[in-house]
């Protein structure tokens, strides 16, 4: 590549110059070769283009930075700068565009300010029971080029409906030099066939034989961590709900939600001939009568 010594150009010896400098040279050289004091002079003509492109470049500090910059780089080992008419047609410059791809890059990554890279959002499903306990879950994400990528993530115990993971440096990348984006991983919890979450309380159902419902009994129900014995008054309905107090879902602080156990009173699908006698005669004896219209 060759680039034009602006420096010589405007009658300077050194880079090393103010703007002031720069102008005073920048007049002289103009003066000299002037159009109207150098008729029919083509060597002029092209002089006062180049007095006039090197001061367009070097009166610009951001400019002239860039100038010097690759100046040193291509000719910093005692290399001599071609200048002149000679050249013209291949003096390649960055700052008129037409510098190689791969040194316009370069200057373009150098004068970037960092940049950091995107946040990326997704979402995983966990159980009751592991968002309960926490654990160590792998996942795979894709990266920008398609590319999936398998992480642990370690989620811990207690973890709220919805909330959400922050792992920082998972994102995209930065550019220039700038910090990669974070990842956010939002958690949701799914029920399964014994409990149900709302909130930090979980809900479960107690299955009640007829006769323990009428006649009222003591249980043992499962909570998620453990067992509860619960006491279930006589004449209990379907649908009606018991809470045992701070058995539910982890909340701050150490305490819990309650746990809710809806009733549910099952009859039996088939009976032997002694519970069916049974059950006639109760039939026959009660005057209970759900149907019945209240007054």
């Amino acid at each position: 590549m060759v680039v034009k010594n602006y420096y010589k150009i405007l009658g300077l010896e050194t880079s090393n110059v103010s703007l002031e400098e720069i102008k005073l040279a920048y007049r002289a050289a103009a003066k000299k070769y002037h159009p109207d004091l150098n008729v029919g002079d083509s060597l002029a003509e092209e002089k006062i283009k180049d007095i006039n492109e090197a001061y367009r470049i070097l009166s610009v500090p951001a400019s002239k930075r860039k100038y010097d910059r690759v100046w040193n780089s291509k000719f910093g080992r005692g290399r001599k700068a071609f200048t002149g008419k000679a050249n013209k047609g291949t003096i390649l410059n960055m700052f008129l565009g037409t510098m190689d791809k791969k040194n316009s890059t370069q200057e373009n990554m150098e004068n970037k300010s960092p940049v950091r890279g995107e946040n990326v959002e997704t979402e995983i499903y966990v159980s009751i029971r592991e968002a309960y306990y926490g654990l160590e879950k792998k996942i795979s994400i894709k990266n920008v080029e398609g590319k999936s990528k398998i992480i642990t993530v370690a989620i811990p115990a207690g973890i709220l409906d919805g909330e959400k993971i922050r792992l920082i440096g998972q994102g995209k990348k930065g550019q220039n030099g700038g910090k990669n984006g974070d990842l956010f991983i939002k958690i949701n919890i799914q029920n399964d066939n014994k409990f149900r979450l709302d909130g930090c309380d979980i809900y479960t159902d107690l299955l009640l034989t007829p006769w323990d419902a009428a006649l009222g009994t003591r249980c043992t129900i499962q909570t998620i961590d453990d067992e509860a014995s619960v006491y279930i008054p006589q004449g209990v309905q379907s649908g009606e709900k018991i809470k045992i107090p701070n058995k539910g879902y982890k909340q701050n602080d150490n305490k819990r939600g309650d746990l809710i156990a809806e009733i549910k009173i099952v009859v039996p699908k088939k009976l032997t001939k002694q519970e069916k006698a049974l059950f006639e005669k109760l039939k026959a004896i009660s005057k209970f009568s759900p149907r019945a219209e209240k007054i």
